[in-house]
């Protein structure tokens, strides 16, 4: 495991960066038979995912190709659903399962990252009390009994935690914009789950910090009025407020701050990571009637709308360096789905440079995870939009290559 620690600021990408690739147990391997997802698809509010791409039997070659192309890193997530499909009742061949898969990936020369919620949860912790992570006792207990559970049986194969994935856009997908399970779009019962989706990561940060290091996923874009109107600027800064403010002033001053909700002094959430983790995509442009859209609106877009922005990964690093400052950052997702490799390769070769620029710039970044290595279920997207370096099929698309590039000069 590469030693973090402090010192002379980097100078371009060093031998010790982090090259890696993300994935999650739905996107990999279809949803688990007691999750909320499957029940989400069988509703028809989402794709299939069947058996994702073939993880669950392919696992070993998969790590294998992974490092053949220098990608020694690998974030991939324990299923909730599936190792504890009923309150209290562990499937033991699941979590034997678990194990062979963090094995193989030790065997194969890559060190994996465990996440711990991926946006699916288990049915039966979602219909507890008021509903998982908003209800402070069912949260409290059992998510937090789940991470000590994984930290004992698994800790001994992980070589760092990302504990939570987008706990914002999980808690404004399920329960503001109705697109992900249980499809609510009521604003109070999502400040709920913001505050619970905090909460969480307080609670998984005392059960895992002394081990391997610890990052947030957090989805992060810099956030721009469409017009210089005062309702569009306003809700710039509402948006701002949620997606930056409330984890910045957390990480930074130990202070949880809902919009809307009371202030709440929480000292332990200071300094509660490692690393700080992002994700990164597009930018993010406010219209006046408070509607998300791509930003800048001239780019090109991605099937799913998507406009890849390579400026706006500047500003967010650059942002979080002034937030956070002294804090090593992790960009634990990045990507774009397309039908088009060349794009993506021309894309990976400008966000790379970027971050190159940053770190000479004194930003000490860690590392990279893809979004993706291999094509995998892409929830509302499906099958339809590929992330992957590699297609469902393991062949190498030249973004591979790219990537390989640099992560071979290690």
């Amino acid at each position: 495991m590469p030693q973090f620690e402090s010192g002379e600021p980097q100078k371009g990408f060093t031998s010790d960066f982090i090259w890696g690739t993300n994935s999650s147990s739905t996107q990999v391997e279809g949803a688990a038979r007691q999750s909320d997802w499957l029940d989400w698809e069988i509703q028809g509010n989402a794709p299939r995912s069947g058996e994702g791409n073939g993880f669950k039997t392919q696992y070993s070659e998969d790590f294998s190709l992974y490092a053949s192309f220098g990608l020694l890193q690998h974030r991939l997530s324990i299923d909730w659903a599936r190792i504890e499909p009923s309150e209290g009742r562990r499937d033991g061949a699941e979590i034997e399962h678990a194990r062979w898969v963090l094995e193989s990936a030790r065997d194969a020369g890559i060190e994996p990252w465990v996440c711990l919620h991926h946006i699916a949860l288990p049915g039966w912790f979602t219909e507890l009390g008021e509903g998982g992570f908003r209800d402070d006792k069912t949260r409290s207990y059992f998510w937090a009994r789940h991470v000590a559970f994984c930290a004992e049986t698994f800790g001994d194969l992980v070589a760092g935690w990302q504990p939570l994935h987008h706990p914002t856009a999980y808690a404004s997908d399920a329960f503001l914009n109705g697109v992900h399970p249980p499809g609510s779009k009521h604003p109070a019962k999502f400040a709920e789950t913001l505050r619970g989706m905090v909460f969480a990561w307080r609670d998984a940060w005392r059960e895992l910090r002394g081990g391997p290091p610890i990052a947030t996923a957090l989805n992060l874009a810099p956030i721009f009025a469409i017009d210089n109107s005062p309702v569009a600027e306003q809700h710039a800064r509402d948006a701002d407020a949620v997606i930056w403010r409330v984890w910045m002033r957390a990480l930074r001053d130990g202070v949880l701050t809902i919009p809307g909700m009371p202030e709440i002094e929480i000292p332990e959430l200071r300094d509660s990571c490692d690393m700080v983790g992002f994700s990164y995509e597009s930018a993010i442009g406010v219209t006046r009637e408070g509607k998300f859209v791509s930003y800048p609106n001239n780019l090109r877009k991605t099937s799913l709308g998507i406009a890849p922005w390579v400026e706006g990964l500047s500003l967010v690093l650059h942002r979080l360096a002034e937030e956070l400052p002294d804090r090593p950052l992790l960009i634990t997702g990045l990507g774009i789905g397309t039908d088009d490799d060349a794009w993506r390769c021309d894309y990976l070769r400008e966000c790379f440079a970027a971050v190159e620029e940053a770190i000479d710039d004194g930003i000490d970044i860690r590392g990279i995870f893809h979004q993706t290595g291999i094509d995998q279920y892409e929830w509302l997207g499906g099958y339809e939009t590929p992330y992957g370096l590699f297609t469902r099929d393991r062949e190498p698309r030249a973004s591979a290559e790219v990537v390989a590039e640099y992560a071979k000069k290690r």
